[in-house]
């Protein structure tokens, strides 16, 4: 019951804390956005959406939970959300290259080039797989972060992960 906020949610501390995390994490989940979309500009956009969508759910967060782990699972959500909007999985190489983009944009972007056979292996497998491999292998997350970071049991992670890693 009750409406609205539980008494536990404050304004002002879930600003101050979802701006601390932008601060210290918007490179890395604007890296994992652009590796699993393949556009850097939908990336920033959905970086911007995704802490957006952070401060929105700051009292669904255990306190004593990782927030790093927290983060990648709303990225995650949010780039899942992207592909089911647009429902086509482009195998289109992601070239680092954007129209009119300032060139921070393009630096970023290709700071976060994978490998050509690193890139093609990933457009080849579904997108949760991928998310695994980026997370694990990129992203150095922990086997609990990736399990908390893709909302998913730490034995199917290691699952997807152990798939992903044979495709």
């Amino acid at each position: 019951g009750g409406t609205g906020m539980t008494g536990t949610w404050d304004r002002d501390t879930a600003g101050a804390f979802v701006e601390a995390l932008f601060a210290k994490h918007h490179g890395e989940i604007y890296a994992y956005l652009v590796r699993m979309l393949r556009d850097p500009e939908l990336a920033a956009d959905l970086t911007q959406d995704a802490f957006v969508k952070a401060y929105r759910a700051y009292d669904t967060l255990q306190k004593d939970e990782n927030a790093r782990a927290w983060l990648y699972q709303i990225a995650h959500r949010v780039a899942l959300d992207d592909f089911r909007r647009r429902k086509i999985v482009r195998f289109i190489p992601f070239t680092g290259e954007t129209k009119g983009s300032s060139p921070s944009a393009e630096r970023l972007a290709m700071d976060v080039r994978l490998s050509g056979p690193l890139e093609r292996a990933m457009a080849k497998i579904p997108e949760r797989q991928r998310a695994a491999l980026l997370l694990a292998e990129v992203h150095d997350l922990t086997g609990l972060e990736l399990s908390a970071a893709l909302g998913i049991s730490h034995v199917a992670a290691r699952a997807l992960l152990t798939r992903a890693r044979e495709s």
